[in-house]
């Protein structure tokens, strides 16, 4: 990102909105628009495997792995207005697992880009699928969405829900439903 350009970008929408880039509050507020729009799109500068970082681990356990409420922060490629929400990943591993962290670190690496919930919750699942050759991979997200909360519909409590279901979470209502069952759990 050319910071210089971007910042110069920011002061001329300050002022295309009506502000005085020169008031107090204001005079370094292109500069924290480059810095938080830096940390909200670093996934442009990350791969799926650079954060995977060769923590694949051999194991000959085929029970279904499920990691519940890792956190989601996302950025809406239509509005650039920020959702947010949980995402639940289960999958069964074939012969290789992913170190735990790893699957927080795979959600980071793709919500961290302008996205559409529907393409993060695909990527994800597919990302996971591809690293441990996985025999089936289940993703769902639930997240609120401030392009409809702050403008247009102005619903606040609507939350919307994706899946992504791959293998045998795709061929198997069985395990489709054992998944399903499992992420809805009361702690």
């Amino acid at each position: 990102m050319n910071e210089t350009k971007v910042k110069q970008l920011i002061r001329e929408l300050l002022v295309e909105i009506g502000e005085d880039p020169e008031r107090e509050g204001l005079l370094k507020t292109p500069e924290r628009v480059v810095k938080s729009l830096q940390f909200l799109t670093q996934g442009y500068n990350k791969t799926p495997e650079e954060v995977i970082n060769n923590a694949i681990f051999q194991s000959e356990v085929n029970n279904m792995i499920i990691v519940r409420d890792i956190e989601v922060y996302s950025l809406c490629e239509h509005h650039m207005l920020p959702f947010y929400g949980r995402c639940h990943i289960g999958y069964i591993p074939t012969h290789k697992v992913l170190g735990v962290s790893k699957l927080c670190r795979i959600v980071d690496v793709f919500a961290q880009r302008l996205q559409i919930q529907e393409r993060l919750t695909a990527q994800v699942a597919k990302e996971i699928m591809s690293a441990v050759d996985a025999q089936g991979v289940g993703v769902v997200m639930e997240c609120k969405h401030l392009c409809k909360m702050m403008r247009g519909v102005e619903k606040q409590n609507a939350t919307m829900t994706t899946s992504s279901v791959l293998g045998c979470f795709h061929d198997s209502a069985a395990t489709r439903a054992e998944f399903l069952a499992l992420i809805n759990r009361s702690s």
